[in-house]
């Protein structure tokens, strides 16, 4: 049951190089280019479009490195409250360093980094000298004054002309961020502001996958970028501009639609004109040309809507969301027609758990269970014990499957588990000394020296990636962090994996 492509990457990467191209042309000097969404690892896009490589908008930097500059932007706030990045399980500040290092990695440099909203908060300042020492351009851009209704103001010099100038070399400047909010049209504008001031004719245009312009308002793969955002409220609606100026549908998002009137003004009292009547006007997004099998999508979509409810609902535990986005989560579902056993490994894991539970019927504790399905559909679970935590006991059960070992042969001698579990209890004072999988997966590959069986097993561990996995109960840090390095797809319910808050922080 492998993943079927519904998604031309290459025939998307020409279509959407093209179309920047050709937008730079429209003006005389230069081009801001708005990047939304993920620059790198976009694993949202590559679940709801099966065949979507998550690192394309690299390749397409690649293919316009000589042509442009990159300004990274980060909000300083999301840097204060320690906002995570659900993918990597990382905050927004370290996802920048992060994503600086991968641009380096992909021979990119970037020409600065921008701290929006900046309030002189003690997080942003740290943030902003860990940088600075490492010999990269930081400018701190304050709330702008007048914004959003003295147009006036707001094109000054109290207002955008109050920023520094980011001194830039290329034609094509692209300005991207870790996650939505960070300033990254404001940072553009502020731009654009100085340059005309110094006689530069620039201009401004927007890239971001979703939600697909050229799609139906409700087609999936839209409510899955909203699902996606439920955290800061987006939803999809008619580009009522593009619809009355084009006698055309299409389909944008409420922040888009909320300020282009406003855009719309200042890009007029900046450069005198706009080319633009419509916030889709703004955009050179192509994600639409590259869909091959539009039911593929659709499934890939509603899949992805119920993983971002089970998301959610672990974040409301967090105390990351409120109420309110999680009752959005379920409305969307509800919408396309999706519940949360539609997701199959939903039930073999709680069936786990619950098995977990007869088996130990009397005793205290908490009982997970965790199912994966493999690529050919075969469903394996495990579930946790006093050695081993469920997700441990899963992914050594799946190696065994897929190796074809037998189940009397273990992959960890008992040795190896009480010497670990000896460890964590005496020197390091752990009030749980089960296997967690990261413990797991290191005593594996280290096992793999003298056991023939765990060697096997380990050369297998790659068929795990993109492979689906259900939890009962919150995981903790080594058993996330371990399932995310070997790129699985995680959801679980909103249960707390321990009784303690500490561990579970």
């Amino acid at each position: 049951m492998g993943t079927k492509p519904g998604f031309d990457n290459e025939k998307y990467l020409k279509e959407q190089t093209k179309a920047i191209l050709k937008r730079v042309k429209q003006f005389d000097n230069k081009l801001y280019l708005e990047f939304g969404g993920k620059l790198l690892f976009d694993y949202h896009a590559s679940r709801v479009l099966p065949g979507f490589d998550p690192n394309v908008k690299m390749k397409l930097l690649k293919k316009l490195k000589d042509k442009s500059d990159i300004i990274l932007c980060i909000y300083a706030g999301d840097i204060e409250r320690k906002k995570i990045r659900a993918d990597f399980g990382i905050t927004y500040d370290m996802d920048a360093f992060k994503l600086i290092d991968d641009l380096m990695d992909w021979d990119i440099d970037i020409r600065a980094v921008v701290i929006t909203r900046y309030q002189n908060q003690p997080a942003a300042n740290i943030f902003m000298n860990k940088l600075k020492r490492q010999g990269i351009k930081v400018y701190t851009h304050a709330f702008t004054k007048g914004y959003p209704t003295d147009a006036d103001l707001i094109v000054s010099d109290e207002g955008y002309g109050a920023n520094d100038y980011i001194e830039t070399k290329n034609d094509l400047v692209i300005v991207t961020a870790p996650g939505p909010g960070s300033g990254k049209l404001a940072t553009c504008l502020s731009q654009l502001y100085h340059e005309h001031k110094r006689g530069i004719k620039g201009g401004y245009a927007k890239f971001e996958t979703f939600p697909i312009w050229n799609l139906p308002l409700k087609h999936p793969v839209n409510i899955a970028y909203e699902a996606a955002t439920v955290d800061i409220k987006d939803y999809n609606m008619i580009d009522s501009f593009h619809l009355e100026k084009h006698k055309e549908t299409a389909v944008n998002y409420n922040r888009d639609m909320e300020i282009f009137p406003v855009l719309k003004r200042i890009l007029r009292k900046i450069m005198g004109k706009t080319l633009y009547h419509s916030p889709t006007d703004m955009g050179v997004n192509c994600a639409g040309s590259g869909i091959v099998n539009d039911k593929i999508v659709r499934e890939a979509a509603h899949q992805e809507i119920i993983r971002r409810y089970f998301r959610c609902k672990y974040e409301y535990v967090m105390g990351l969301v409120d109420q309110e986005a999680v009752q959005r989560s379920e409305l969307l579902m509800e919408e396309v027609g999706v519940k949360a056993h539609d997701r199959v490994v939903v039930i073999p894991a709680r069936e786990a758990a619950k098995k977990a539970m007869d088996m130990r019927l009397g005793n205290k504790g908490i009982f997970c269970g965790a199912a994966l399905q493999l690529h050919n559909g075969d469903m394996i679970t495990g579930k946790n014990s006093p050695l081993m935590h469920a997700s441990s006991s899963l992914i050594l059960n799946v190696l065994k499957q897929i190796a074809e070992i037998p189940d009397k042969i273990p992959l960890l001698s008992d040795n190896i588990i009480e010497f670990i579990s000896t460890f964590k209890r005496d020197i390091l004072n752990s009030k749980t000394v089960s296997l967690n999988l990261d413990e797991t997966l290191i005593s594996l590959s280290i096992s793999a020296a003298t056991n023939p069986a765990a060697k096997l097993a380990l050369e297998k561990i790659k068929e795990l990636k993109g492979c689906e996995v259900h939890m009962t109960h919150i995981p903790t840090s080594g058993d996330e962090a371990g399932l995310r390095g070997l790129g699985i797809n995680l959801t679980t319910d909103p249960n707390l994996s321990s009784r303690s808050f500490y561990e579970n922080a």
